[in-house]
């Protein structure tokens, strides 16, 4: 929400699919490649615990264009912290995928972020360019993570 400076985003949905085959999706840098469409998904610095702990350094890009983005949060199968440093039109950006094993099976993920702008005047399409960029991302991790269910 816009509170003058800062924008935010939301994304909740569920997977049949059981949260220890759906973090490893979500947690580890390379296998975004398989599912969130990118043509590079790699780390350029391992964080802690390796490979993909705290402080790890992960680039995603399709094509030349894409970002970088640090772990500040790892906490498996549960819960991934990550904030962009490089490649995104904004200020502050920090994002969080938090897992939870549904009773019966299956998991809930929620997907949430917030920025500040870059540009003033720029919030509202980058939030409506960000949230609708992170449904799509559930929605590919939903369908794969089915897919291997």
């Amino acid at each position: 929400m816009d509170d003058g400076r800062r924008w935010s985003y939301d994304i909740r949905t569920t997977t049949s699919a059981p949260i220890d085959e759906v973090w490893p999706l979500v947690g580890e840098a390379r296998r975004w490649k398989e599912w969130a469409g990118f043509t590079t998904a790699r780390l350029i610095r391992e964080g802690t615990p390796a490979p993909d702990g705290v402080g790890a350094l992960r680039r995603f890009a399709i094509g030349p264009v894409g970002s970088r983005e640090q772990v500040v949060v790892w906490d498996p199968p549960h819960h991934l912290g990550y904030e962009i440093v490089k490649g995104f039109p904004v200020r502050r950006y920090r994002s969080d995928v938090e897992l939870a094993a549904l009773e019966g099976g299956g998991t809930s993920i929620h997907w949430h972020g917030r920025f500040a702008e870059l540009v003033p005047g720029t919030g509202r399409a980058v939030q409506a360019f960000t949230g609708a960029l992170i449904a799509h991302f559930a929605r590919r991790l939903v369908r794969h993570a089915e897919r291997s269910d």
